[in-house]
């Protein structure tokens, strides 16, 4: 798969601004840090302690360091670190991050017009993402903030998937395909749904 690495550079100013008005208009708490340290910092803040906390699979969570905070410090509920083996059914993995009080990720694209966009093979962050959680944080790079909906689609199938496609093949010689799109356009339930932009790209 080519990769089109013009969605590899990050928004600027004008635009990371924009996103952040819009997605709080749509009932998102928003905030802007200018590193994926200080995000990390952030997230452990917000989440509390006594609460069950699920990490979605993430390249952003991974390279700020905030999935080995929250799964593996011993400070949060996590509920991957709680989880035990594995199970070799693919449903009992899905399930297992279904409901937790807490969901922290990041997604694919954000608009200026303060639209969430995410794409997944399975769509199992999807359950926590849009209604199984009863908070959700997504920490997301400034090279995710495309002008609408349609460029954020299209960000998904040809920068998104193509990376995830190369991190796959070389981490365990799988492929990746699109098989879900989540599209998040605002939150129904007040102080629900944060939104951690960072000013960096990170992530894919």
């Amino acid at each position: 798969m080519t990769v089109d690495e013009s969605f590899a550079a990050p928004a600027g100013a004008v635009q990371l601004d924009q996103a952040a008005k819009a997605l709080r208009d749509n009932g998102y708490t928003v905030h802007v840090v200018e590193t994926p340290e200080e995000a990390r910092k952030l997230v452990t803040d917000l989440v509390p302690r006594d609460q069950s906390v699920f990490t979605a699979s993430s390249e952003t969570l991974r390279l700020s360091g905030i999935t080995a905070e929250l799964d593996e410090s011993g400070n949060f509920r996590s509920v991957r670190a709680n989880a035990g083996e594995p199970s070799d059914d693919v449903y009992d993995q899905i399930r297992l991050g279904a409901l937790p009080d807490v969901v922290v990720g990041s997604v694919h694209a954000v608009t200026e017009e303060g639209h969430l966009v995410v794409g997944s093979a399975s769509g199992s962050q999807f359950a926590p993402y849009a209604s199984g959680a009863r908070r959700a944080i997504w920490v997301v790079g400034a090279q995710k903030v495309v002008p609408d909906l349609e460029t954020g689609l299209r960000r998904i199938r040809t920068h998104s998937l193509p990376r995830e496609h190369q991190r796959l093949q070389q981490s365990y010689g799988q492929s990746s395909f699109l098989g879900r799109v989540l599209i998040l356009e605002r939150e129904a339930f007040p102080d629900r749904g944060t939104v951690v932009l960072i000013r960096e790209a990170i992530g894919f």
